[in-house]
């Protein structure tokens, strides 16, 4: 009952290992190498595997989902920056465009279930069009739904794409998301997901915008330790909240 984590950046595969060591998120270990220099043998014997692992929030919200940390799964949110808005625009160009390598450990490996994000973008749901093509290609049937994090009373609305295959449903029928839903504001307080954003704290930005954060987490400053890295871990991380709905629809 091991997890395998890929994370290519030393902070954030550090913190991995912190939240591993604490009990947070699945046990296991944590490879730094590019996803590119993983071979399919390496993974034999790992019940989950989480490529792109961040700050291992797919591992917690499946854990909140009640997926149990010895049922198999991996997850994978493939780096967003050629899809995204404020990247280059460079699309399936961008060296960073990593599906085609994720792709191939799976279809290779041939895991029961896979979960994956992407951004809710124009190009992003161009990149959502060729994952699901290859994974229907791959024998999986699959599903995706677009969803926002106010969606489970976050005040922001980091809107994303979450998708799922499955190698056991035939390939012919797809899985439809249709009770994936956003809720109403009185669902959201009855179901309790509004309090852990309760006490976020709004910080007047550079911009003239006002955006929240937790009360922990203090405006950048140059030379203060660790403060770049952890904003940015925090920043490309999915909400745990969010993933922990859609793999709860999937169930």
């Amino acid at each position: 009952m091991t997890a395998f984590y890929n994370e290519i950046d030393p902070y954030a595969a550090q913190w991995l290992r912190n939240l591993i060591a604490a009990g947070h998120i699945a046990p296991g270990i944590v490879d730094e190498r590019s996803i590119e220099d993983i071979k399919p043998v390496e993974l034999a014997g790992y019940t989950q595997c989480h490529f792109f692992a961040g700050i291992g929030v797919w591992s917690r919200a499946l854990r909140l989902a009640g997926w149990p940390d010895d049922k198999p799964v991996w997850t994978g949110s493939c780096p967003c920056q050629p899809f995204s808005a404020a990247g280059k625009g460079v699309g399936f160009d961008d060296e960073r465009h990593l599906w085609p390598a994720f792709h191939w450990l799976i279809s290779q490996c041939r895991p029961p279930v896979v979960f994956g994000e992407q951004v809710a973008s124009k190009d992003g749901l161009a990149w959502l069009d060729l994952v699901q093509a290859d994974l229907e290609g791959s024998g999986y049937a699959s599903g995706a739904a677009d969803l926002c994090a106010a969606g489970v009373g976050a005040p922001h609305i980091r809107q994303r794409l979450y998708w799922v295959a499955d190698s056991n449903v035939p390939t012919a029928k797809r899985l439809r998301f249709v009770g994936v839903s956003l809720e109403s504001e009185q669902e959201t307080k009855r179901s309790g997901y509004g309090s852990y954003w309760a006490s976020a704290v709004l910080i007047r930005c550079a911009d003239g915008k006002s955006r929240p954060v937790e009360p922990s987490v203090q405006p950048l400053a140059h030379g203060v330790t660790n403060r770049v890295g952890r904003l940015r871990a925090y920043g490309n991380a999915i909400v745990p909240q969010v993933a922990q709905a859609f793999i709860e629809a999937y169930l």
